[in-house]
This record gives C-alpha cells, sequence and structure tokens, in this order.
C-alpha cells in the first residue's frame, strides 16, 4: 500500500495539468484510518521529500491532531503501543540500510507470494531474511487452506540465494527434504505464543552470522516467533530500536510479533545493542589483524628471492589480498615474483 500510494502522488505531483494546484489528502473520521493515512503520508515526506521522522511528525501532530497506535494482531487487551514517529523511523532506517528501495520493488511479485496459495512470505531485510509459513509433508489443500511441502519453495529458494532455513515450531516435516537439496537445516523450536529463551537466541545469531546466502525463517505462521527472533538480529547488528525493528517487520510482514513477544524484544532491546557493539568491536580488530598480517607477509616477499606459500593455510582475507596484489587467481599453491 505504501509502493501504491507512493506511486499515486508522485504521478499527481509531476503531472502538468496539476501543476498550478494544492493536492489533498484526506480520509474519514474513522481513527483507525487516519492512523494509517498519517503514516501513508508521513512516510513519503520521509522517503521522497528527505524530511526528518521527528519534523514530519510535529507537522502531523501541529493541529492538536492525536493518532490511535498500532497494535499487535492479537486479540485481547493490548500489551504495547506502537505510533506513528516509531513508524516513520522505521521507514528512515530502511532506506539508510538499502532494505527500502521502491526501484528494485516488485509489487505484483510481493504481492503474488505473500498469499497463501503461493507460499506466503516475505522479505524482511532483502537479500538476508525471508519469513515464510512452515511448511507441511505434502502439498495440498486443508479445510480451505492451502498447504506446501519444503519442495514447493525450492525453486524460489535456489533463484534467490537461500542457503539456510530456521524451523522454530514443532517438527511438521523431515529437515531431510532440504538437507537432501543442498539447503542447511536448524531447529530451534519453542512453544508458539512465547518468547525464546536465551541459548536460542545465542543459536538463532550464530547460524544467522554464519549464513553464506539468505536465510528463510518459519514457526507455524511465520509471525509471532518468526518475527521476534529477526527483530533481536536488526537490534544487534543494526541496532534498531524494538519500536522500529517491530515496525519495519510489520510493514514488510503484518501481523508480525504478537503479545509478550513485543515486550520481550524491548526488554533485549540495550543488551542487544551491548552484544552488537561488542561483535563490531572484534570485527574491526579482526581487519586490523589482517592488515597487520598482510604487511608482515609484504615484508617477507619483498625481500625473499624464491619462496612457495602454501596460500590455502592463510586467512580468506589475507590469501586474496595477496592474490590481487600479485594480480593472480587465488590457488592452493603459489610462487609469489621474485
Amino acid at each position: 500500500m505504501f509502493y501504491r500510494f507512493c506511486c499515486k502522488l508522485t504521478k499527481k505531483m509531476k503531472s502538468f495539468s496539476l501543476a498550478k494546484k494544492k493536492i489533498v489528502f484526506y480520509t474519514c473520521g474513522d481513527k483507525k484510518k487516519q492512523a494509517n493515512a498519517a503514516y501513508l503520508i508521513g512516510s513519503y515526506a520521509v522517503m521522497h521529500l528527505q524530511k526528518s521522522p521527528e519534523e514530519v511528525y510535529s507537522l502531523l501532530v501541529s493541529r492538536n491532531a492525536s493518532y490511535l497506535p498500532f497494535r499487535d494482531a492479537s486479540f485481547g487487551t493490548c500489551m504495547y503501543n506502537l505510533n506513528i514517529l516509531d513508524c516513520l523511523r522505521a521507514i528512515q532506517k530502511a532506506l539508510q540500510f538499502g532494505w527500502l528501495d521502491f526501484s528494485q520493488f516488485d509489487v505484483e511479485e510481493y504481492e503474488h507470494y505473500e498469499r497463501a496459495e503461493n507460499g506466503d512470505f516475505n522479505w524482511i531485510i532483502p537479500g538476508k531474511f525471508l519469513a515464510f509459513s512452515g511448511p507441511h509433508p505434502k502439498t495440498k489443500i486443508e479445510n480451505g487452506y492451502p498447504l506446501h511441502a519444503p519442495e514447493a519453495y525450492v525453486p524460489y529458494f535456489r533463484k534467490h540465494n537461500v542457503t539456510a532455513v530456521i524451523r522454530l515450531n514443532k517438527k511438521m516435516y523431515d529437515s531431510k527434504r532440504f538437507t537432501d537439496m543442498g539447503f542447511e537445516h536448524h531447529d530451534l523450536f519453542f512453544v508458539d505464543g512465547s518468547t525464546p529463551n536465551d541459548a536460542i537466541v545465542t543459536k538463532f545469531m550464530n547460524v544467522c552470522e554464519k549464513a553464506e546466502g539468505a536465510i528463510a525463517v518459519h514457526c507455524k505462521a511465520g509471525l509471532g516467533r518468526t518475527g521476534t527472533l529477526i527483530a533481536c538480529y536488526m537490534m544487534k547488528h543494526f541496532r534498531l530500536t524494538a519500536a522500529e525493528a517491530i515496525a519495519w517487520i510489520r510493514i514488510c510482514r503484518p501481523g508480525s510479533i504478537i503479545g509478550p513477544q513485543q515486550n520481550f524484544v524491548e526488554a533485549k532491546q540495550n543488551g542487544l545493542w551491548a552484544e552488537g557493539d561488542v561483535y563490531r568491536q572484534r570485527m574491526i580488530e579482526r581487519e586490523n589483524g589482517s592488515c597487520d598480517n598482510m604487511t608482515s607477509v609484504t615484508g617477507i616477499l619483498s625481500g625473499v628471492d624464491d619462496i612457495s606459500i602454501n596460500v590455502s593455510k592463510l586467512p580468506n582475507r589475507l590469501k586474496m589480498q595477496i592474490m590481487r596484489k600479485a594480480g593472480r587467481e587465488p590457488e592452493d599453491r603459489w610462487d609469489p615474483p621474485g
């Protein structure tokens, strides 16, 4: 809807016949529709007019306007409120990290694959996280609802460089049906509607940090448990606030992160920020270590006329640096120029 709204408004803004006219965007008195309208026009201003979320929000509420907060998809008392400013900040972060790029967005493809009969999945972080509804033993229609076997997802996964599948719900299919096709498969079960323990969060982080390609994550519906762990990763590695993470995931896949999972994500925010800071510092130190190793190796090579190095024993980054420096392709053994 955000994409379609932007297309419609941009077209009117560029229309020669409307050049001397004001464009008025309005809705009815329904408080929920007013909140949706504020999200749309506010996000347009952040994305296309390069305004800050705070500046846009101050304009939206400048005439004592108030908006209903967004809530989760569960029934009963709302346990966590998500406001318009959270959503605008999520849009800004998505633009900053390259997750939101309408020049690369195919709205027809999005609407096709989000339908249950076509797989029920959405990209949360393009090229990194795909959230999807859990596969079943057989592709069939059950009680009017389409179910898909693991094999139904394989062509799409291969086309989009998905290399690992993480299952968070109870076993409904044999994991070999993915591993036999060349995908990694990991089980991190926790109860539907609940929150993961620290061991599960840590294992999820380890799997995702080591994955060579994109990761497809599912629980039963691919909403609650799936969104919760992806939000944890986003807080650790991109320093999003809990509200920004929840907002962005719901913008991509409505209905995600439910009930106590919202409060869990908020409670984990500061701890995951700290873990992320440590992780990034270690990466910097590792980079610096590679540079030091490179300096040492270069010094050795410059003073020796005839030497053979077993390149396969070196770290990959250092190996590639040496190869590029010599203008050679990587090999197991390499004789550097004299």
